[in-house]
């Protein structure tokens, strides 16, 4: 399971670069959003399963049987062989997990980030599978699943909030910080920087994400109508200037924004323009 949302993120990189075409003349950057949606649907899944898999041997009240093996002309406890090799499993997780954390907030990659919460997800099973071996040493049967059932909490969280933020961007929510989740500050920063153009009057920016960059539209209210295109030229520049995440951003002029019905913060939906 761990294996899926790195192939839907490798998926998503390949498709994003395509060039728009007649069927798709969007392009193709929002792969990278259905790859996250399908990382964090696995991330969800993960927790629910080992969460219902601790609740149900604790119901049954399995006692797990562990036997010794000989190695060498000695016996030994398999527990501290099985103890081994969780230890040693969690080590690849953690590393790559620590990698990818940055490089998805670099990239600004959804699917990359999940990727990551699910090697936290995979350290954090193997921690609850060592800290239930140690118990059923001391005779604790239930140790195993109680320490699963704490763990999988952390993962459905994480999977949950995950899921929601995915299909909430599907649906052209307003962007998100990718750590933690907050509004992304991208919109206020680009209407600020137009703002202060001193023949732009007011702004309005709405944009939504679009894979791993930003598109949108920008409402801008001129004082006239002199020079027009050549001044929605500049705040075109000026916004590809701000974050290199606006990739298709439209300068609408409009004569007012407040003709305009405005839906939230700085979110703006357009009537009679």
């Amino acid at each position: 399971m761990s294996l899926v949302p790195s192939c839907f993120f490798l998926a998503g990189a390949y498709f994003r670069k395509k060039r728009p075409d007649e069927a798709f003349p969007y392009g193709h950057r929002r792969a990278v959003l259905v790859g996250f949606l399908c990382g964090a649907v696995v991330l969800f899944g993960f927790g629910v399963f080992i969460f219902v898999d601790s609740v149900i041997k604790l119901i049954a009240a399995e006692h797990p049987t562990i036997q010794t093996v000989e190695i060498f002309g000695k016996y030994i406890w398999l527990g501290w062989l099985m103890v081994a090799a969780l230890v040693y499993s969690v080590i690849p997780p953690i590393s790559f997990g620590r990698m990818k954390v940055p490089l998805a907030s670099e990239l600004h990659d959804k699917a990359l980030h999940v990727s990551a919460q699910i090697n936290k997800g995979d350290c954090l099973s193997g921690i609850a599978g060592v800290a239930g071996i140690v118990g059923i040493s001391y005779g604790f049967w239930w140790a195993d699943s109680i320490a699963a059932g704490f763990i999988s909490i952390e993962i459905v969280r994480d999977g949950y909030i995950n899921l929601r933020n995915s299909v909430a961007q599907l649906m052209n929510k307003r962007p998100s910080d990718i750590e933690s989740q907050k509004e992304d500050p991208a919109i206020d920063t680009l209407q600020q920087a137009l703002e202060r153009v001193d023949w732009i009057a007011r702004a309005r920016v709405r944009l939504r994400e679009d894979g791993d960059v930003l598109s949108g539209e920008v409402f801008i209210e001129p004082p006239d109508d002199r020079n027009l295109l050549d001044r929605m030229a500049e705040a075109r520049n000026l916004a590809m200037s701000i974050d290199w995440r606006l990739h298709d951003v439209s300068m609408v002029p409009v004569r007012s924004v407040d003709q305009a019905r405005i839906c939230g913060h700085n979110d703006l939906s357009l009537s009679g323009q």
